[in-house]
């Protein structure tokens, strides 16, 4: 898709880290934005019934000449840019991979300015801010990950978070990372909250209770974590803080598979006689310094969530609720060593796109089956055992 369209001003900023990638950063007039920009690159698909969404459109609906400066823009990802200084016209070249160049951010503000501009009388300009990353080796995955691991600000703000992680706190005080982690949208510190919510959300039995649903809004909806924390507050029991307690061994299984997870897809690739580099593989980079987020163990590979997730999350299967309190039928790390090479042979056998992956239910669900099937053997030669003496 090639598009044109007038804008307001451009600027060019090579990346520091690396040459070969630039950002254009445009304002256009909310008249001007093209229609038909794919929005299958951003994992999260905008919803424009939810309260944020309304609160987007009213603010486009506005008078007011400020959307520029209040609201964080969209970005996209596109084979190329060029800006005409002649005449202030822009060419966005969008390729023809929509699940690589599109709106990768922003998708909400999209869809509410080019679904509601109409009503804007003609006397008012507004405007909105862009920011096009163009790059040969543009890693889209890696970029929709980190662009879509925290909830707007405009989620934070709907929930009074001051108070709300008290329980949060005291399970973790203990743990390396307890003063590494930001409560508030404003902390300046390493680990926004967001992370601890999503583990225990993939663990939330009460919501999903078994194979039939699959809690992949971990990896494609992160405001919903939050918004399931804030409607669950109030519930008696409340499972976030039953899980809570758990957080340590969420983490410690977390890293687990997030470092062994790279031998387990060598070991499955040998036994099918197939040769493949795990650095090659998409939403994989082997290039740099990485460590976990949590404890900084140094890791050999950066590798997307959207391949992390759906296997963390099948070892819900293991927890159970007695007497108030989560316990696991069995130790998820042992589990993990005995279904870590099924577990990643099934997710890579699925696709080897991570954004595809962590957002496929089928793949979350089979996941979880294969975790469940193991304990159910385990189970079952326990009671032959105590059963035969």
């Amino acid at each position: 898709m090639n598009t044109k369209f007038r804008v307001k001003t451009v600027r060019t900023i090579a990346s520091p880290s690396n040459p070969d990638v630039t950002t254009y950063y445009a304002w256009t007039e909310f008249q001007d934005l093209p229609q038909g920009i794919s929005l299958e690159v951003n994992p999260r698909k905008p919803k424009m019934n939810t309260s944020v969404a309304k609160q987007l459109i009213t603010a486009v609906k506005s008078t007011d000449n400020y959307f520029d400066l209040n609201n964080r823009g969209i970005v996209i990802t596109a084979n190329n840019f060029k800006f005409h200084t002649n005449d202030s016209m822009a060419e966005l070249d969008l390729g023809d991979d929509p699940k690589k160049f599109g709106i990768l951010d922003g998708g909400h503000t999209y869809q509410a300015i080019i679904e509601n501009r109409i009503h804007l009388p003609e006397t008012t300009k507004k405007y909105v801010k862009l920011e096009i990353l163009i790059g040969k080796d543009l890693d889209v995955a890696a970029l929709a990950d980190a662009r879509n691991t925290s909830a707007q600000v405009s989620d934070l703000a709907l929930f009074e978070l001051d108070d709300k992680f008290d329980f949060v706190k005291e399970a973790i005080k203990n743990e390396i990372y307890a003063n590494e982690i930001a409560f508030k949208d404003n902390d300046n510190k390493r680990i926004p909250i967001i992370e601890l919510l999503k583990l225990m959300f993939a663990f939330n039995i009460k919501r999903f209770p078994d194979d039939s649903s699959a809690p992949v809004s971990t990896y494609s909806a992160k405001h919903s974590v939050f918004k399931d924390y804030k409607k669950e507050f109030d519930s008696n029991p409340n499972i976030y803080k039953q899980l809570a307690l758990q957080i340590p061994k969420l983490v410690e299984l977390y890293e687990k598979i997030q470092t062994e997870l790279p031998e387990k897809y060598q070991e499955f690739k040998n036994e099918d006689g197939k040769t493949g580099r795990f650095g090659s593989v998409r939403g994989v980079e082997n290039n740099g310094n990485f460590s976990t987020l949590f404890t900084q163990k140094t890791l050999s590979y950066e590798i997307s969530i959207g391949f992390i997730l759906p296997i963390f999350g099948a070892f819900r299967a293991l927890l159970k609720e007695k007497d108030g309190f989560l316990e696991w039928n069995f130790d998820p790390i042992q589990i993990w060593e005995k279904a870590g090479l099924r577990l990643v042979q099934n997710t890579f056998d699925t696709d080897t796109n991570p954004q595809q992956v962590g957002k496929s239910k089928t793949l979350w669900q089979s996941n979880y089956r294969i975790v469940d099937s193991i304990q159910k053997d385990l189970l079952l030669a326990y009671f032959m055992e105590q059963k035969n003496n």
